[in-house]
Order: structure tokens, then sequence, then C-alpha cells
């Protein structure tokens, strides 16, 4: 993942000049899951924003789109030439790490405790001997969890969130300096109930949960409206229209796009990326994007775009999946077909 601090007294209006998040309501130590967006309307990317402390930002994005959200900061940043604003890349590796067993594992190597983590909320601590490590609540498995950031050379003392109720079952993606990876993950993999998995475990889970992976679900033609993600543009931004492709983007969430990303279910073999979606009369209204059986509901999961008005929760389709032999149409009923994302 690439991983950057913003500095300076003018990086939220730095960062809010490619975001559409209302990133000043952030509470230190909080975070939010935002979008970078194109003059178009398009997504350039979706990435996670901290408020780490009272001196940076801590951004979290996409390691497939790192030299190119490298470059867009760096460019946009010419813009704020003579204001108070930097960028410094963190190198740090990120370690995933999910499960009912994830808390008491995590809780062996922490001295602070978890329960005073709310979501997306953070602190800065220790990991198994890893000191200024940043801790936040949060993951993109579709599971509640942590992120642990790499030493801070800027602050060594734990900042810690709003107390939350009780530290459910969690699914943290950790982030540690590329040095220290393999010993992270070594003294992790100490624990019985620790064990090596694949990218297929996280996409399995986080098409149950209805989460988009870029490049797949979302890219720069598609928009947060078509995407179903409308709910991370902050009411201000909407009202001020001061993010890049608002004038696009803000018309289409009281108005109508031409498509709407849905989930599916389905039987049979699953329905992978481009698979045509039907209406019952077979005529193609859409695509999927992300497609694979899932281990926790015993059916195949999937996400794609149709037409708006195959868009409603529990409308009937099919989906065209084509065998090996011979390339046979095999047409299967999407249930309960759309669901709500």
């Amino acid at each position: 993942m690439l991983q950057t601090r913003i500095h300076g007294k003018d990086r939220i209006a730095f960062i809010e000049s490619l975001v559409v998040g209302d990133i000043a309501e952030l509470k230190p130590n909080q975070g939010s899951l935002s979008l970078l967006t194109n003059d178009d309307g398009g997504i350039i990317d979706d990435l996670i924003v901290n408020n780490a402390s009272d001196s940076f930002l801590y951004v979290v994005s996409n390691a497939g789109c790192a030299e190119k959200d490298s470059a867009h900061m760096q460019n946009k940043l010419q813009d704020f030439r003579g204001r108070d604003v930097a960028l410094e890349p963190v190198d740090c590796a990120l370690l995933a790490l999910q499960g009912p067993s994830t808390a008491d594992v995590l809780r062996a190597g922490l001295s602070d405790d978890l329960s005073r983590l709310t979501f997306m909320s953070g602190i800065t601590t220790a990991v198994f001997g890893i000191a200024g490590c940043r801790v936040t609540r949060c993951g993109y498995t579709g599971e509640d969890g942590v992120e642990v950031g790499g030493p801070d050379p800027q602050q060594h003392h734990v900042r810690s969130a709003a107390c939350g109720p009780s530290w459910p079952p969690v699914s943290p993606q950790i982030s540690v300096p590329g040095d220290r990876a393999v010993e992270l993950a070594e003294r992790l993999l100490q624990s019985a109930e620790v064990k090596l998995a694949g990218l297929a475990a996280r996409d399995s889970l986080r098409l149950e949960a209805g989460l988009c992976l870029y490049g797949n679900d979302i890219d720069e033609t598609t928009s947060p409206v078509e995407a179903s993600l409308v709910w991370t543009i902050g009411k201000r931004r909407r009202a001020a229209m001061d993010f890049p492709g608002a004038s696009i983007i803000v018309p289409q969430i009281k108005g109508r796009v031409a498509r709407k990303r849905v989930g599916l279910t389905s039987t049979g073999p699953p329905a992978r990326q481009h698979t045509p979606i039907l209406n019952l009369e077979g005529r193609v209204i859409g695509e999927v994007t992300s497609g694979c059986p899932s281990p926790s509901l015993r059916v195949n999961v999937a996400m794609g775009y149709v037409e708006p008005e195959f868009a409603k929760p529990g409308t009937a389709l099919h989906l065209d999946v084509r065998k090996k032999n011979g390339g046979r149409r095999n047409l299967q009923n999407a249930i309960p077909a759309v669901q709500i994302l």
C-alpha cells in the first residue's frame, strides 16, 4: 500500500482539493474512507485519510495505484506553492490479520487497551516490541479491524481516541517498516491461531461485505454515485461543490445515472468479471465486475453494474455464465438477485 504523511498548516486544504470527504471535521486520531476524483467525476483511487496528530495527515491508498497517486499529489502540490504543506512518503509494509482470535493475538503484543479504540480511530504504541507503531481500528475485509502503522519519528507517545464499548473479533491490517515486516509476521505466526492466507480469502470477505476493489469495481470512468459511494462525500463538500468533478457528481446525487452498482448472489458456476447480467427477457442490462464463491454464505457472491431500473433489491435477473466445454450458455438465476450495497 502507498502510505504518505501530509505535513503543514495547509494540509487539510491540500487533501480536500483532491478528495470528496470532509477531512476538516475529523477529530484527532480519527480517519475516514474517501475518494480521489478527477475533473470528469471519475474515481482515481479510494483511500483512507487519518487525522493522525496535530502536525500531519496519514494517508493510505492502493499499491496498484501508488505511482499514479503519488504523481497526482505531487502535481497538486504545485498549486500550493508558497503555502505550508509538504508530502512525506512512508516506507512501510502491510500485513492483514483477521478472525475471531485476532484480538487475543494482538493483546499479547500490545500494552495499550484496545477497547479504547472506536471504529476508524487510532493510537501510537509498540507492537511486539516494535516501538512507535500507529494502530488504527479499521480494515477492508468487511470485518472489524485495526491497522498498525510503522514507527513515527515525530511521536513516540500514545494518543488515545474516545472510549468505545467492547472489542469484538478483529481483522487488522498491520503497517510496519519494510525492514521489520518479516520479523512481525514471524512473531504473529508463533501463535497457533494464526495461519498464512492468500488474497483470495480477502477477496471473498470484501465481496460478502459489498466493498469495492479498485480496478475491478471502480475506476476513472466510474462516478461515486454510480458506485453507490455517495456516503463518502461530506455534506459540507456537497454544498460547497469544491472537490474535483463536483459539477458532475453532485447533480447525479438527486438526478439519474446510466448504471448503478449492485450486489448479487447465485448458485452453480460462479460469475466472474465481465459476466453479462441479463433481465428475464434475455436483454443484457449490465456486467459483473467481481465475483467468487462465498465460503461463509455457501453461495456465489458478485457485484456489478446494471441499468438503474434494475437496481431495486430483490429484482430477478439472469447471469450469463459460459461453461468451458464449447462455450455453451448457462443462464443462472441470481438469488435473491440484487442486494443493497
